[in-house]
């Protein structure tokens, strides 16, 4: 069976920093794989490789079974991966629905400066992807207004709204009040699975890899240092001395 994302053999350095050193690794349909691992260890450089953000000094990336290396971020997203990133990006003056609608007109291809900001459809559309992810109540509100966990699901809601197979999130609550990180993340991948969509996330938290992951791959110096159940790399050792801190 063909992965859904598959990168063989990555590699970069910044300087005298490795952030990619001979990664290989596989992303399956439906999983949602965390990436954990120390600061500098290469996890966010890894996914600015997958979305065209970064390209790799060696190595592939393919998205069913494509060759995506080295293309622009923007074609990467019309074949099916979206990316969320710690900061979210909204159009902070415009309303909620408002960015919906410009997001599905992206997708579509369907932009006009003399038409209005889509039609019924992509209303419909924007209402059931806010309604997916809880903050459809929001729709009328300015970006600017939203608190910090309910601006992570409508970028979430966004990100979606492009229609991606594969959804690439670095820290998703980040940011995000320790009291509301679990109901955002229950939201979160709850419309992930109700979409069929695959998701890779970096996370620090490990009771959040430990709640929402089917599996871990630990990043360290460039490399991956273990891949498995979460409950098979959070007890290694190894990964606790030089990941966890204890």
């Amino acid at each position: 069976m063909t992965a859904l994302l598959e990168v063989k053999d990555l590699s970069i350095r910044f300087g005298g920093v490795v952030a990619a050193d001979g990664i290989s690794l596989a992303v399956q349909e439906g999983e949602n794989l965390a990436i954990i691992g120390p600061n500098g260890a290469g996890k966010t450089t890894f996914l600015n490789i997958c979305t065209g953000y970064l390209s790799p000094a060696g190595g592939t990336v393919h998205f069913e079974g494509r060759d995506i290396t080295r293309l622009a971020p923007r074609k990467i997203t019309k074949l099916g991966i979206a990316r969320a990133f710690q900061i979210p990006q909204l159009f902070l003056e415009q309303t909620v629905t408002e960015n919906m609608l410009l997001a599905i007109t992206a997708r579509r291809g369907a932009w006009s400066a003399v038409r209005p900001l889509g039609d019924a459809a992509a209303r419909e559309e924007a209402m059931m992807i806010l309604g997916q992810l809880k903050v459809a109540d929001h729709a009328d509100r300015r970006a600017d207004e939203l608190p910090e966990g309910t601006r992570k699901l409508v970028d979430i809601a966004i990100a979606l709204a492009l229609g991606p197979r594969l959804l690439l999130m670095d820290e998703p609550t980040s940011g995000v009040a320790s009291s509301e990180k679990f109901a955002v993340m229950d939201v979160l991948v709850a419309a992930l699975a109700a979409r069929g969509v695959a998701s890779v996330f970096v996370e620090h938290d490990m009771d959040m890899v430990t709640r929402y992951a089917n599996r871990v791959a630990v990043w360290n110096g460039g490399r991956i240092q273990k891949d498995g159940t979460p409950q098979d790399v959070l007890s290694d050792p190894e990964v606790r001395r030089t990941v966890i801190g204890h």
